[in-house]
């Protein structure tokens, strides 16, 4: 790398009171080794519990926090952050650790070595390591066909919470996303792949999925519906209304309120 640029990392975290300070202080540190400056940036998404006070007792000056009254879920607090960021490459990550952050460092690679638009952390990468329960693979199998079938992904995953981005893919793509939870990655890449930022590859991770949810079997059919349903919309949007290309930005760092 000939300069050392800045580096912007997102943190979507809701109730992540019990993992936010070990979360912080791993990327830290493994931020701190890499040849850029950097920010962290933490969107607390609803004012649910202490996790915005544990992040200011910290009192870390690489790490911002951001924090709103309700829950909007997961794509809009990237959205919100992603335009808090300043960094010439900007990524996001999954609170929570299941993702190790030390794979950041390969995925900042493969985006120099491929000159990339777009770097996603990938499951089914040859070197990953994976420790998945077989039904999300099932799962994952069924909704990555799904994807393919509609916009034609030369990718093979797209739903590992970490990605990074260069700085005009930001711009340009986030200001136009709607989808506010289930179908958010999808949504990122088949806008951007339509907008022409079709160099996005893939680089392996190391992820160890932790299994203890709250989730109940009926909500968790709920939430296969609705990511079925967003992801539907998305299409729609994109290939029958043409909505996104239609979209004028005209101030990049305008954040919604």
């Amino acid at each position: 790398m000939e300069e050392i640029r800045l580096l912007s990392l997102v943190i979507p975290a809701f109730k992540q009171e019990r993992t936010i300070v070990n979360d912080i202080n791993n990327l830290d540190k493994v931020l701190s080794i890499l040849p850029y400056h950097y920010e962290i940036i933490v969107v607390i998404d609803g004012k649910l519990d202490n996790t915005c006070k544990k992040i200011k007792a910290l009192r870390n000056p690489k790490v911002k926090v951001h924090e709103y009254e309700k829950n909007h879920g997961k794509g809009y607090a990237v959205r919100f952050g992603m335009a808090k960021t300043k960094g010439d490459i900007v990524g996001f990550i999954d609170a929570g650790m299941d993702i190790d952050p030390a794979g950041i460092l390969m995925l900042l690679n493969h985006m120099e070595w491929y000159d990339a638009d777009i770097i996603v952390g990938s499951k089914l990468h040859p070197v990953s390591q994976v420790y998945y329960p077989l039904t999300r693979k099932i799962l994952s199998w069924g909704y990555r066909t799904f994807t393919h079938l509609l916009f034609g992904f030369k990718i093979r995953d797209t739903q590992v919470g970490l990605k990074f981005f260069k700085r005009k893919v930001v711009e340009n793509v986030f200001p136009r996303l709607l989808v506010k939870q289930f179908a958010f990655d999808i949504e990122i890449l088949a806008v951007a792949y339509s907008l022409g930022y079709k160099r996005i590859f893939e680089a392996p991770i190391k992820l160890d999925f932790n299994s203890k949810s709250s989730i109940t079997n009926s909500s968790f059919w709920k939430i296969i519906f609705l990511m079925l349903w967003d992801t539907a919309a998305v299409f729609y949007r994109l290939r029958i209304m043409r909505y996104y290309s239609r979209i004028k930005i005209e101030n990049n760092s305008e954040n919604e309120s």
